[in-house]
């Protein structure tokens, strides 16, 4: 019988390799699989993992979440869209000091590299990043170009990942999974770009409960399901009760 829901997060978490590529979800404060990366933070500290490379749409703010991720040493690299904001403080420390390296990739190349993963396509262009920084590789060199209908594109690669942690609304025992609203962001596209994907719901439910017509990632794209509490959240558009 399939069971993918997990018994823990420590469970769902367990052996993460060294130099592993770690995907997470999330968009502004909405997907953030914070029970996950907690997770993934206390299951660092009673392991000798290291040289993680962190893919996410941003290098977190304050010292929670993303940010606190940051602050173990584990991460090597992180690859993502939107680095620096007001209170980006542990991620400029970690840059600037030469400890952790950055792949800043244009938000729409970011979701297309994770997307291509997940479709099994080998490399795209982009007109996004030509004739600036962005088109050179880590080394300096220039990336692949070509005109295409008199536009200039730059060749770039998928995004692979060894392990997704995403945070969906509802799952079933066979892992398929639906999302709430905006928190949908990164969730679906990360989920098929990995080898293994945990993900985080507010409900468990049986089998048949959700419509095979809304069910947006398919059980086959995930590894675990872990349910977690509903926390009420400035952002989160959920009302504490009375």
């Amino acid at each position: 019988m399939i069971n993918k829901v997990a018994d823990s997060i420590a469970q769902a978490l367990a052996n993460i390799p060294d130099q592993a590529t770690v995907m997470i979800g999330g968009f502004g404060t909405a997907g953030i699989p914070d029970e996950l990366i907690e997770g993934l933070i206390a299951s660092l500290s009673d392991s000798a993992v290291q040289g993680l490379t962190l893919v996410n749409n941003n290098a977190g703010n304050g010292d929670a979440s993303i940010a606190a991720l940051l602050k173990t040493g584990r991460v090597r690299k992180i690859i993502c869209s939107f680095p620096r904001q007001a209170d980006s403080y542990v991620f400029d420390e970690l840059y600037r000091s030469g400890k952790l390296e950055l792949e800043l990739v244009p938000q729409g190349n970011l979701s297309e590299r994770i997307r291509a993963a997940g479709a099994g396509v080998g490399a795209f262009f982009s007109p996004t990043g030509y004739g600036t920084e962005l088109a050179k590789n880590a080394d300096g060199s220039p990336k692949e170009t070509r005109e295409i209908n008199g536009r200039m594109y730059v060749l770039e690669y998928p995004i692979h990942a060894d392990v997704a942690l995403i945070k969906a609304e509802k799952g079933d025992r066979w892992g398929n999974l639906t999302y709430r609203k905006s928190a949908r962001n990164f969730g679906p596209s990360m989920a098929m770009a990995a080898q293994r994907t945990v993900a985080s719901v507010h409900e468990v439910v049986d089998l048949g409960a959700l419509d095979p017509e809304v069910i947006v990632t398919p059980g086959i794209f995930v590894t675990h399901v872990v349910k977690v509490p509903r926390v009420a959240t400035q952002g989160g558009g959920f009302k504490k009760e009375a």
